[in-house]
């Protein structure tokens, strides 16, 4: 009571005489006249409810003591922070370090624009957590020990224009939990522990500028995980994702990029991008592909620009676009394909990128699939000797590195001639008297190591 007393003294004292100079006692928590427009209180347990009541029912008096210093006597055991500040918002609360376990909105004035309760030990977030804070356009979260997020835990928060948990144990976005937030600047939620994001975390949500995932161990984006999410300008998702479920885009609704890098996938699966449609950039990246199945794109609407840069990609099935597509320009630049693309791979390219595509300083096996491939046209009248000048072979050894154009036309006049079937893929082992059969066949024929021939006696498993 003596330590309410005292405050309520000074407080009185200052706001009969504003300009009162004192010098700061050295127990005391001080901040300087010359950090104007700024309170700083730091309390006990035994004086939180009472600057809480100060905070809810007397702004008037706060205001009085902009510009001053204000000393409180500090306990050995301390509940909080708080900072309230006019700068960019009209009433700013900062409660660090407070060992906070949860939100006290009971002590919270409804008029708080900028909140923050970081450093505390806040584990979750249950639905409907912040309700009455309608004027609240700031959240700030980090360095808690959220593990979950409830259903709806920021509905009612109209006015929210940023939203920040990072560096939290949070293991996973579940289903609506990120529900119905509207016109918000920046959704951060990096450096946390989110390994996977469940159908419709996003649903309703829209209007985002910005969605930043970055530095989480997420292994999987479920199916539908953005349903629901619209207008997103950026949308950064984490390095590390080792699969995306069929749909995992579905209904997800014009976005300005979407990129997708340093991914470890065993397959880029069929209707990977279904659903998803209005994108301004969608760049797959610095990954490790797998192998791209049939359909990857299928469903995938209205992109401005499709990317496949400096990608590891084992076998492509096929990369077909189609007028339904709606791209206007694609980019498959700088990839190491593993194994030669068959005729029929890269299916209506030429005809459906009304502004164009460009396939250049990729790598490829130049083996006798390749030059098939080639020998079909297609790209349609996009020169043959364009991609064979700035694109690379990967093997033969004797090539690597080397533009596919300086391989030996005879060689390539013997692959077209030579039967188009490919063989099965199987399991089945090779002998060695078989593989030295084969390279005898190839050596007396000019031919290359890794020529079809070759292919015909070692099976490659899928």
């Amino acid at each position: 009571m003596n330590g309410m007393r005292a405050l309520m003294a000074l407080i009185l004292t200052i706001t009969a005489n504003s300009e009162l100079s004192w010098t700061c006692p050295s127990d005391c928590i001080c901040l300087s006249h010359t950090q104007p427009r700024i309170i700083i209180i730091k309390t006990s347990d035994r004086c939180y409810r009472f600057i809480s009541g100060l905070l809810n029912g007397q702004m008037n008096t706060l205001r009085l003591l902009e510009g001053l210093g204000i000393c409180v006597p500090s306990n050995t055991r301390f509940h909080g922070t708080f900072y309230t500040s006019k700068s960019q918002f009209n009433f700013s609360i900062l409660c660090n370090s407070g060992h906070l376990t949860f939100v006290p909105l009971r002590d919270l004035p409804k008029t708080v624009e900028h909140l923050s309760l970081t450093k505390n030990n806040l584990t979750y977030l249950p639905t409907d957590a912040f309700t009455g804070l309608r004027h609240l356009r700031k959240l700030t979260l980090d360095t808690n020990r959220i593990h979950r997020l409830d259903r709806f835990a920021f509905r009612g928060l109209s006015r929210l224009r940023e939203l920040s948990i990072q560096h939290t144990p949070l293991e996973s976005l579940d289903k609506f939990s990120l529900a119905g937030l509207q016109n918000v600047t920046a959704i951060l939620l990096g450096y946390n522990q989110i390994k996977v994001i469940h159908e419709f975390a996003f649903a309703g949500t829209a209007n985002i500028r910005l969605i930043l995932l970055n530095n989480n161990p997420l292994h999987t984006v479920s199916a539908n995980a953005f349903s629901g999410l619209t207008n997103v300008e950026h949308l950064i998702m984490p390095s590390g994702i080792q699969q995306l479920q069929p749909d995992s885009f579905n209904g997800l609704d014009s976005v300005g990029l979407l990129k997708l890098s340093f991914m470890d996938l065993a397959s880029l699966k069929s209707h990977t991008f279904r659903g998803l449609s209005h994108v301004h950039v969608l760049s797959i990246q610095d990954s490790d592909l797998g192998v791209i199945r049939a359909d990857a794109f299928s469903g995938l609407a209205h992109v401005g620009s499709l990317n496949l840069l400096n990608n590891k990609i084992d076998a492509m099935q096929s990369l077909t676009v189609t007028r339904d597509n709606h791209i206007r320009h694609f980019r498959f630049n700088g990839n190491h394909v593993l194994d030669s693309p068959r005729r029929g791979t890269f299916v209506g390219l030429a005809s459906v990128a009304s502004e164009g595509f460009t396939i250049i300083g990729n790598h490829f096996p130049c083996d006798c699939h390749l030059f098939r491939f080639l020998d079909g046209h297609p790209f349609g009248n996009w020169s043959r000797d364009l991609f064979t000048g700035k694109n690379y072979c990967i093997s033969p050894l004797e090539l690597n590195g080397q533009p596919i154009a300086v391989v030996n036309p005879m060689v390539i006049d013997k692959c077209l001639q030579t039967s188009v079937a490919a063989p099965p893929r199987t399991n089945v082992g090779v002998t060695t008297t078989a593989v030295l059969i084969a390279a005898a066949i190839l050596a007396s024929n000019g031919l290359f190591l890794h020529d079809l021939a070759i292919v015909n006696f070692i099976s490659i498993n899928e």
